[in-house]
């Protein structure tokens, strides 16, 4: 780049975006990359603070701002995503649907540890909406080495940064467990939480059955909801260590494998995760779901509706931001709970 004192520079084009800030009012570029400077900007120029500016000079051996942000674009995006316009050598990749957003963290830890570029992501494993910022890509300075860049393409090349998982359409079977329930001493209060939460998914509940205690009954109606067509099974009650919470047994009985009957997470230390023939989930939920706002159900949720298999180590990973504070004004999921995987 070549500098220059702002009022010798009439008839020179900018090499970058020149951003004004008006507190509280705006914060966005004033002129733009390209802008050839005419009389009239010099006093708007020297108004932000730009006693001197920089011209571009042509140099085969570096890239401009905005053309290495498209190349942290390409590194970043997958299908279901787009990006915004370059606007101060940075570029926001949104999301084109409904859907669970991954991220590669390691790739993402090695780009960001090179120096002089940057990408800031939404934590992975998360609900996003259509339209949503998913992150966002820039340099540090105004221009950057192409071997530097290149080195940063060499860590995306087998696959990209970020995965938009769109949501599926499924057909859940709830059954609600326990004798207090089935012989009418307790209202059902459990059901209508978790069609609730559904309801915030494309997802039809086509069968719903209470049942007693008994593991038999329980093992034959997961079975028969599968055979109805349930590619999701929620079975709520039951799910305690004392001698008469029958689920877990009835939930492994129907040959599901079981990936963890337990989580790290509070509310929610009880859930069992399980999967029949390998993609089917069944799950056994524990009693605080019906009761606190936010548990376990709503990290796993957003996975099995994207049909993102979840393992045993990505639970325990859950630990670590796995205890709900039961904040007066619930802001989930824009707070720590559940961003340990």
């Amino acid at each position: 780049m070549k500098k220059m004192k702002t009022e010798e520079a009439v008839g020179q084009v900018l090499c970058h975006d020149i951003t004004q800030i008006i507190p509280g009012v705006t914060k966005d570029a004033v002129f733009r990359k390209g802008h050839i400077i005419q009389e009239e900007d010099i006093p708007v120029l020297l108004s932000v603070g730009k006693d001197y500016i920089y011209i571009w000079e042509n140099d085969e051996n570096m890239l401009h701002e905005n053309d290495a942000a498209r190349i942290l674009y390409e590194m970043c995006r997958n299908d279901n995503m787009y990006p915004s316009e370059v606007k101060e050598g940075k570029i926001e990749i949104l999301a084109e649907c409904d859907g669970l957003l991954k991220v590669d963290r390691q790739k993402l830890f090695q780009v960001n540890s090179l120096g002089e570029m940057m990408i800031a992501s939404r934590h992975g494993n998360t609900v996003v909406r259509k339209g949503d910022k998913l992150a966002g890509t820039r340099i540090i300075p105004l221009v950057i080495q192409k071997e530097k860049m290149a080195k940063a393409q060499n860590l995306c090349q087998d696959h990209p940064i970020l995965t938009l998982l769109p949501f599926k359409k499924k057909k859940a079977a709830v059954i609600t467990t326990g004798n207090e329930v089935y012989y009418g001493r307790i209202q059902d209060s459990f059901t209508p939480v978790i069609r609730q939460k559904l309801a915030e998914y494309d997802t039809e509940v086509i069968r719903h059955r209470i049942l007693d205690d008994n593991p038999e009954k329980i093992t034959a109606e997961c079975l028969e909801s599968i055979r109805e067509g349930a590619d999701l099974v929620i079975c709520t009650g039951g799910m305690s260590v004392d001698p008469d919470d029958k689920t877990p047994l009835a939930i492994k009985n129907t040959g599901a494998r079981i990936v963890s009957y337990g989580s790290p997470v509070l509310p929610g230390a009880m859930f069992l995760l399980s999967y029949y023939q390998h993609r089917i989930p069944i799950l056994g939920l524990p009693g605080c779901v019906m009761y606190a706002k936010r548990t376990i159900f709503d990290l796993v949720l957003p996975r099995i509706m994207a049909d993102d298999p979840i393992t045993a180590d990505e639970l325990a990973s859950l630990g670590e931001g796995g205890l709900c504070l039961s904040c007066p004004e619930c802001t989930f999921p824009n707070c720590g709970f559940g961003k340990g995987w």
